[in-house]
């Protein structure tokens, strides 16, 4: 699929600049600006919706005295997942015990992924792993495969999996297999699909040549196509999207920009628009393809419903919370002298902490902030905004307050890759100080667990549970992919898969 020619004159009409005043008359009159909400306790996702007061089991209960979600956790036998009855799981790599197609094993630090239809119906996963610094660090890093290596001194990269259908014959139950997509990059974070059906990895790193061990530059975004083995055959970085601490990418399949989102401190990163220049067009292999100062990058700039400057998105407390959003150039988008986010002064954009995955859905893009502590001027464990390109307005969806007791089960906190769910609402990868879920969040906040990780990489005094990442379904919608983070597991969870709110497109 590709995108439809978008010249700068048509990009740039749809997406001019919303002024304050305007903004500030227009939530004035629509009650826009600060919903009337409780204490943030759970999510909302639908426009306009609040959130509940509590998450107690009454509060989550429907019209019909119905919870969401499929039933308590179950625990592993194995110790590895807990899953409501009627679900399992199906172990697909594993880093340091599953090879690839060349022999070597499956590397470790599985991170953002995402799913594609493959053929005879066999599904493909590209599968970042977030590897940083020179290679010898790292017992397991992504092979240097012939002809796919960015940087030999990198450790990261991304790898293809193709996991057969549920059929019999060579591609049927049980087949999986893996080789490397890209070689010789460095911490490959998170990323995003393309509407052409390729992967968007990034480095969620700056470090430059001479620096860690790399001998080029780092913090960039590659194209991976899970289709076509040649295609990353010289592997070269999509400059014009930015160098810095990249975290994920999404694509505007209608206006053609692409959003990435900056996981950075000190100050705090920020949320970039890409606009592509005069008669580009998207589709495979166009980006590498472009000059390195091609279109316009730049970052965003909030204002409330007064028309006030936002400094941080950690000020905004109460779900429903609307803001007006400006778009203000990057100056030295390579950051040669100085970083990105560091080339503005107080007062020109909108900062915020952890800034991490995104997802396309409902006509724009559901963005996560993982929380927020001292190096923000309000402290949280996560907030999901979306931002709607069409009304340049940007909505406070979830704010998750500090867990004080995260090693208890019951509470979310720490979102981080997040997924539409073609069942309902979002689901939603945990990566928070105690006990990891993957859980889902309904349109009216109702929030409800998937699963929970319970591999201990710590001490029986001191458990230690990694992250969840990489949380996307395959293309039939059947199966909910997944990884643990460490040591590295990408899984399959199936199950009675039903409806549990307004589906998203």
């Amino acid at each position: 699929m590709t995108i439809s020619r978008v010249s700068r004159t048509s990009a740039l009409s749809r997406t001019s600049t919303i002024s304050r005043r305007d903004f500030a008359k227009r939530t004035a009159c629509t009650g826009a600006g600060i919903a009337l909400a409780g204490s943030a306790g759970v999510l909302a996702t639908a426009p306009g919706a609040l959130a509940a007061d509590s998450t107690e089991a009454g509060d989550q209960l429907d019209g019909h005295g119905k919870s969401p979600g499929y039933g308590p956790l179950l625990p592993d036998p194995a110790g590895l997942l807990a899953l409501p009855a009627g679900f399992s799981y199906r172990v697909i790599t594993r880093a340091g015990a599953t090879r690839l197609e060349s022999g070597e094993f499956t590397p470790s630090n599985h991170d953002g992924t995402a799913a594609f239809e493959g053929r005879r119906g066999v599904t493909l996963l590209v599968n970042n792993h977030e590897l940083s610094g020179p290679r010898a660090k790292w017992p397991h890093p992504v092979p240097l495969a012939d002809g796919l290596v960015y940087d030999p001194a990198a450790a990261g990269g991304c790898t293809v999996v193709e996991v057969g259908a549920l059929g019999s014959g060579p591609r049927g139950r049980g087949h999986v297999a893996e080789w490397v997509g890209i070689a010789g990059t460095s911490t490959n974070c998170a990323g995003g699909l393309t509407p052409w059906g390729t992967w968007l990895t990034c480095e969620e790193t700056e470090d430059k040549a001479g620096q860690n061990g790399m001998t080029k530059d780092h913090g960039y975004v590659f194209e991976v196509d899970p289709h076509d083995r040649r295609a990353a055959r010289d592997p070269r970085p999509v400059k014009a999207f930015g160098r810095y601490a990249h975290e994920a990418a999404v694509v505007d399949p209608r206006r053609g920009h692409v959003f990435l989102t900056e996981d950075a401190a000190g100050p705090n990163g920020l949320f970039y628009r890409w606009t592509p220049p005069h008669g580009f067009r998207h589709g495979r292999g166009e980006l590498r393809r472009l000059a390195d100062d091609a279109g316009v990058l730049q970052a965003f700039t909030c204002f409330d419903s007064g028309g006030r400057f936002v400094d941080d998105l950690a000020r905004a407390t109460k779900p429903g919370t609307v803001y007006g959003v400006d778009w203000t150039d990057v100056p030295d988008r390579d950051a040669r002298t100085a970083s990105v986010r560091k080339q503005f002064t107080d007062g020109q954009v909108t900062r915020a902490r952890k800034l991490e995955g995104m997802w396309w859905g409902d006509g724009g893009v559901y963005v996560v902030c993982s929380f927020a502590r001292q190096e923000s001027p309000v402290q949280h464990d996560g907030q999901v905004w979306f931002y709607a390109p069409k009304r340049r307005t940007l909505t406070l969806k979830v704010r998750l307050g500090v867990n004080a007791h995260p090693e208890r089960e019951g509470a979310f906190d720490g979102p981080d890759n997040i997924t539409v769910s073609p069942y309902g609402g979002l689901v939603i990868a945990e990566d928070g100080e105690g006990v990891q879920h993957l859980f889902g969040a309904l349109d009216d906040g109702r929030t409800y667990p998937i699963a929970r990780n319970e591999l201990n990489i710590g001490t029986a005094e001191k458990p230690a549970y990694s992250e969840f990442t990489g949380v996307t379904f395959s293309p039939d919608e059947r199966t909910l992919f997944a990884n643990i983070q460490e040591p590295g597991i990408m899984l399959a969870i199936t199950g009675p898969w039903r409806r549990q709110g307004r589906q998203h497109r």
